[in-house]
């Protein structure tokens, strides 16, 4: 459908209601007819004018229009919007003419005057009779105004109110919404302004390339180089040095470098283009290559090419390269502007040389914001995060107003060192600065607030950033999993946009979260989520994976992503032997570790934690010592203390408890409370108090210096069970003053994909009722069969009350909604994330048998799997919280 040039049909916009905060004491109506040459001007009588205003002292029209445009001549915007509000006198107001408004207009956009120019606009609009219309000069005025000072609302509204549109006025708007990076306005804009017959400039052209690179929108680039060729512009340097970003910026350097060789003549301007383009690209030997070419051609490279060329060292990680082109810059001058020194700093940061970098920074004669920012990100990424707050604080100190990326570097410092009352402090600064609506500042902050332990901070924070990208959502999940918020970690994996795609730290966190509660069904759903992103063999997300499947007991899906795995390395040998340590399964783990040797990988201290767990916990003496004895022979790795408690756990659990204590003695370092602990665990279990009591002292006396309950839960019930009470009474009186409690018992089962918690003493769950009746119903069926309950003797009846603090019996909770909701036959799986006590032990294996399921319950230490009244196990566990670091 043809369309006119002039006012359209259906207008831009309706009349829109504009508030202003000057208003005329009597607004002035001028009259623009449909197609005027000039507005029509009603002459007044002269007025006398005010004596500040050093003017002659009666003016007419004529007079007051002239002072007007002499003033806006000479510059005087005060004194010429004087003159301009005292021709609105209420006993006498003089009209402007157009002219003189142009003049106010164009002086108010070259001295960048926004509140003197939005003066101007309300007295144009408080003049115009309704409905308002703008002539095509007073409308351009208007346009090139308040595009400059990025008011596109005003704007849009004098393009829409217009009598008739030129080419400029098309060129003014797409170019404001372009500059505001409203890219598709922008376009939508340039298609428009075709449809009605407009025919672009040599101005126009540029722009909208621009634009299609700045999206970038490769088919629509085409669609206006084909616009260029119709309308004879390709031959314009200036239109095809757009043509050049446009196609650089899409990725098509084949279509950009064909241009740039067709060009008869070629500014620095085109050079830029085409070698920025290599370098954005990653393409940095051929943006190299043309940039001596550029030498050999005797055209002279400006700031823009230096700084290009600076980044291709950065990109290829060659110092060689960078220091030469310091050099370069040095002998050429460049090195002194501010934008070269900056680039220079970056360079040598991205080659891990601080000392290079302080150089420069050092020497500069002036720094702006940039400077200050890219050395602190400097010292961040070369792990010196002190010196990153002492450069902020230096900054502070010099006036140098911080940025949001300035921001978020010192943020990140401040995460790094702990510095949460500095990072509260800073948090205050960027809300008044107005910072916090940068997302990367909010990103930072939640992660500052997560790392510290402040979750409802950062959830707070979260909320309010308006504009959540990848990495806000990535930082919320990793979070909520290192603060052992595992639900919330997997709600919010659930909840992230399906445009924004996890990275490898949301995966890698979301599958830890499965591995912690055993939510195995939800960590198949995350690796199917991750190879459809193709991201499943990517960074550590093939360990993450092995991991998952290991602590959810499922070794053979482990082991199938071993196999799968190419590119395994130490780590991914360790998460395996650590698997088969949890599940008891030494002669696998010796197996596994000759493997590793055949393929030449050399163990770590880690590999060795895992493999003597395996052994100990499998009963395999011989096998222990023969590694422990070959790590310092062998592989030249000196045990440490984790190493000890292995053996010290060994012997403890064959029942060599003078042997432990003699091994203990001959230790070359110092035995830690972890050594004794599990030295004290084993004189417990197997009753031995004499022997446990020096281990108990030691343990006693560090307890001031540990923060965590297990050692004291695992001394009080050593004293207990020795009837030690004045000592019990006293370590429980450490605990308050301490403020420290065990863990809450919880106990995760998951069905049909969706995980269930059951807390000690929670009766929340909505199938509580039914649970507690399948329960009383079992100990029904069991004392029915003819077996012996627990809970009946006085000494299980202390042995109860004590679980329930220790213990919390979750764990049966859980199996009975398994139970209840699950088909017949089909295995139970729990996690708990403390250690199971007798009675539940005792308890589940009846319930196993009674029911015949396959039960599994994984708690601190070790998987236990129940199955026709035994457990795997063997009936042997340990109390205390002794080895749940050491794997």
């Amino acid at each position: 459908m043809a369309m006119s040039a002039k006012t359209p049909p259906n207008p831009l916009v309706t009349d829109v209601h504009i508030s202003l905060s000057w208003k005329p004491r009597r607004p002035i109506s001028l009259n623009f007819s449909p197609n005027p040459p000039k507005p029509q001007i009603s002459l007044k009588k002269p007025q006398q004018t005010s004596a500040t205003l050093n003017t002659d002292p009666i003016l007419d029209p004529t007079n007051l229009n002239s002072r007007i445009s002499q003033l806006c001549i000479q510059g005087n915007v005060e004194q010429a919007l004087q003159l301009l509000n005292h021709s609105t006198d209420e006993q006498d107001p003089i009209a402007i003419d157009e002219d003189t408004y142009i003049s106010l207009l164009r002086l108010c956009q070259f001295k960048r005057a926004a509140s003197e120019g939005s003066h101007v606009y309300a007295h144009i609009s408080s003049s115009l009779s309704s409905p308002a219309r703008f002539t095509k000069r007073l409308g351009n005025a208007l346009l090139g105004m308040l595009v400059r000072f990025g008011n596109m609302f005003d704007a849009w509204f004098v393009f829409a109110k217009m009598e008739e549109r030129d080419v400029f006025s098309w060129n003014v708007m797409v170019g404001g919404y372009a500059k505001a990076g409203l890219f598709d306005e922008a376009l939508d804009l340039y298609q428009q302004m075709m449809w009605v017959g407009i025919k672009p400039d040599v101005y126009t052209f540029p722009c909208v390339l621009r634009t299609c690179g700045g999206i970038p929108d490769w088919v629509t680039g085409r669609e206006v180089h084909v616009h260029v060729i119709r309308f004879g512009f390709e031959s314009d340097i200036d239109v095809v040095n757009a043509l050049i970003t446009m196609y650089a910026k899409s990725g098509d350097l084949y279509s950009a470098r064909k241009l740039f060789d067709q060009m008869p003549v070629r500014d620095r301007i085109s050079w830029n283009a085409m070698i920025s383009g290599y370098f954005e690209n990653g393409e940095c030997l051929e943006g190299l290559k043309l940039f001596m070419t550029m030498r050999v051609l005797s055209v002279e490279p400006n700031l823009m090419t230096m700084t290009s060329v600076i980044t291709a060292a950065e990109l290829l990680g060659d110092e060689r390269l960078g220091r030469e082109l310091h050099g370069f810059m040095v002998i050429t001058g460049f090195a002194v502007d501010l934008a070269v020194s900056n680039a220079l700093i970056h360079m040598y940061v991205s080659l891990l040389n601080m000392e290079e970098a302080e150089k420069i920074f050092i020497r500069m004669g002036f720094r702006d914001v940039v400077s200050w920012t890219a050395m602190m990100s400097g010292y961040v990424k070369n792990e010196l995060p002190t010196k990153a707050v002492e450069t902020y604080e230096q900054m502070e100190l010099e006036g140098v107003m911080p940025d949001e990326v300035a921001v978020a570097g010192v943020l990140s410092a401040y995460t790094c060192l702990g510095l949460l009352d500095r990072g509260i402090r800073l948090h205050e600064f960027v809300i008044e600065r107005g910072l916090i609506s940068h997302t990367m500042v909010g990103n930072m902050l939640v992660d500052m607030y997560m790392k510290c332990g402040r979750v409802v901070k950062a959830l707070e924070v979260f909320k309010q950033i308006a504009e959540k990208n990848a990495i806000s959502w990535n930082s919320m999940i990793l979070g909520f999993q290192i603060n052992d918020q595992n639900f919330d970690a997997l709600k919010s994996f659930r909840k992230m946009p399906f445009n924004l795609k996890p990275n490898c730290v949301a995966y890698i966190a979301a599958l830890s979260a499965c591995a912690s509660i055993g939510a195995l069904m939800c960590g198949k759903e995350i690796h199917a989520h991750a190879l459809r992103n193709g991201l499943a063999f990517e960074d550590f997300i093939p360990n993450a994976l092995m991991d998952m499947y290991a602590k959810c007991g499922r070794m053979k899906y482990a082991q199938t992503q071993f196999n799968v795995h190419e590119n395994k390395d130490v780590s991914s040998w360790n998460i395996m032997l650590n698997g088969y340590a949890r599940q008891e399964r030494g002669d696998l783990a010796v197996e596994l570790f000759d493997r590793m040797q055949e393929k030449g990988l050399s163990p770590n201290h880690i590999t060795f934690t895992a493999l003597l767990c395996a052994c100990s916990r499998s009963g395999m003496v011989n096998e222990c010592w023969d590694y422990f004895d070959s790590m310092s022979q062998r592989y030249s790795i000196s045990p440490n203390l984790k190493h000890y408690t292995c053996m010290v756990d060994l012997l403890g659990r064959a029942g060599w408890l003078e042997e432990a204590q003699e091994f203990i003695e001959k230790i070359p370092i110092d035995p830690d409370v972890g050594v004794w602990g599990a030295f004290l665990s084993a004189c417990r279990v197997h009753q031995r108090f004499d022997l446990g009591e020096p281990a108990a002292q030691f343990i006693f006396d560090r307890l001031d210096l540990q923060n965590r309950p297990g050692y004291h839960v695992l001394l009080s019930r050593f004293y207990g069970d020795n009837e030690r009470w004045d000592r019990v009474a006293r370590v429980r009186k450490m605990m308050i003053k301490k403020g420290l409690t065990a863990d809450p018992g919880c106990s995760w089962v998951e069905v049909k994909g969706t995980v269930h918690a059951f807390l000690t003493a929670d009766e929340s769950h909505p199938q509580m009722k039914e649970i507690y009746s399948v329960l009383n119903g079992l100990y029904e069926r069991i004392s029915a069969a003819g077996f012996d309950m627990p809970g009946h003797s006085s000494a299980d009846v202390i042995e109860a009350s004590k679980a329930e603090i220790f213990c919390g019996h979750t764990e049966r909770s859980a199996i009975a909604f398994g139970l209840i909701n699950t088909t017949p036959g089909m295995p139970i799986r729990v996690t708990k994330n403390l250690y199971m006590c007798r009675n539940c032990h005792h308890t589940i294996k009846l319930i196993a048998k009674v029911v015949r399921r396959e039960i599994t319950v994984r708690d601190t230490e070790q998987f236990h799997h129940f199955k026709d009244g035994s457990c795997s196990c063997g009936d042997e566990w340990y109390w205390g919280d002794v080895l749940d670091k050491i794997i």
